[in-house]
């Protein structure tokens, strides 16, 4: 990967403790790192701290002079973020895989778009689910995530009985998949 001319003026200017560019990478990177440490049983104390560690280290690295910057700078701090986070959650024991073997940077611009793709998904399901219309939203709510059986889906929704609740139920579920899909493929 090639790294940008303006990356590399941001790395002079951290090295020269330059604090707009210092701001600038804060407001760049930080909400990533805050989602990351949030996600994965940390608090926005835990982020801020983690999001500090990697900035020292990248301002670090910036001033040896011999650093050579081979992904971008956001690339970079979350890889330095999610290693940090990584190593802290095992010394909690709340991350039972060694990360001592891994690399100082991991490359992460596969796993970032394949979190944009997700979310993108995501926002088009929850489009889907609001234009789906009563009692078909309810429904399946009920079922995928309130937990509900369909015997109590029967009584909520006035089905004469369990099997005619599990027909509806897959009615709109199929209902729901059109919607879904037929904005899906619109943004590919």
């Amino acid at each position: 990967m090639k790294v940008t001319s303006n990356e590399q003026a941001l790395l002079k200017g951290l090295a020269a403790n330059d604090s707009a560019i210092i701001e600038q990478l804060y407001q760049e990177n930080f909400s990533t790192i805050q989602a990351f440490i949030l996600a994965n049983n940390g608090s926005y104390d835990d982020a801020k701290d983690v999001f500090q560690e990697a900035m020292i280290t990248l301002y670090e690295k910036a001033q040896s002079g011999s650093f050579v910057l081979t992904c971008q700078i956001k690339t970079y701090v979350y890889s330095v973020c999610r290693r940090l986070w990584l190593k802290k959650l095992q010394q909690m024991g709340r991350f039972s895989h060694p990360v001592d073997n891994l690399e100082e940077t991991i490359s992460v611009d596969d796993d970032l778009e394949q979190h944009a793709k997700h979310d993108a998904a995501f926002a088009i399901m929850d489009r889907a689910l609001k234009s789906l219309g009563e009692p078909c939203k309810s429904l399946l709510e009920g079922y995928y995530l309130q937990k509900m059986d369909m015997q109590a889906l029967a009584s909520e929704f006035g089905y004469t009985n369990a099997d005619n609740a599990k027909n509806q139920k897959y009615k709109c579920l199929m209902r729901l998949k059109k919607l879904f899909f037929a904005q899906y493929n619109i943004g590919e």
